[in-house]
């Protein structure tokens, strides 16, 4: 954690003094730097409370009725425009119905969890790569499956993709578009607390898929 509030912390402080000691001007270009690191501090911060109230059985979840069709077609509405432009294939698959796919759970916290799959995917996925967004119903439980054909991840790294601030880069330089690095973290807490279960496959130079498995009445 210090870590990486220390990189945004030392980026404000040199350009404040710098204005401080009239090196740099208060232009709106300065101004604007310093307000995105500042946004990105209060979102690492967010993201470490909602993971610290997860990992403790803390956070407050408003369990009701999910249809996942509808979910599915909110989040890929959301996203549809930005892989769009990305030129990537988006693919969204329904296997059963309403009613077998409706599950009891928390709308916002299951959105999110896909919202954090589908944006890793839209990351690290080339123009001309293809995204899949699947959902599928079993007798007691849904399957939801998120696979792009994306740079894929080490058979090394694998294993630490859910920790805390794992991006897949070693020197954790801070890239555009890059996140938090608690996603998969938070993503994992969340499927949890809904009783279920998150896994990943994952080849360089071919792929990754996330697969959930979620049970259909789960009582907490």
């Amino acid at each position: 954690v210090a870590h990486e509030l220390r990189t945004p912390l030392h980026i404000l402080q040199g350009n404040l003094e710098g204005l401080q000691d009239g090196i740099y001007q208060p232009s709106p270009e300065h101004i604007q730097a310093m307000l995105e690191e500042t946004q990105m501090l209060a979102r690492l911060v967010d993201d470490l409370q909602i993971l610290s109230l997860a990992e403790t059985g803390q956070l407050p979840l408003h369990f009701e009725k999910v249809d996942l069709i509808e979910l599915i077609a909110d989040v890929s509405t959301s996203f549809s425009g930005p892989i769009d432009a990305a030129e990537i294939d988006f693919q969204v698959e329904i296997e059963g119905s309403a009613a077998d796919l409706t599950i009891t759970g928390d709308v916002e916290r299951l959105d999110q969890v896909l919202s954090n799959l589908l944006g890793n995917a839209l990351r690290h996925t080339p123009p001309g790569g293809s995204i899949l967004l699947k959902a599928a119903a079993t007798l007691d439980a849904v399957l939801i499956l998120v696979r792009d054909t994306g740079e894929g991840i080490s058979s090394e790294d694998l294993p630490y993709i859910f920790d805390r601030f794992w991006r897949g880069d070693k020197s954790r330089q801070k890239l555009k578009g890059a996140g938090s690095g608690l996603g998969l973290a938070i993503s994992r807490q969340f499927v949890l607390a809904h009783g279920g279960r998150i896994s990943v496959e994952s080849q360089l130079g071919v792929g990754t898929a996330f697969n959930i498995t979620i049970p259909k009445d789960y009582r907490p």
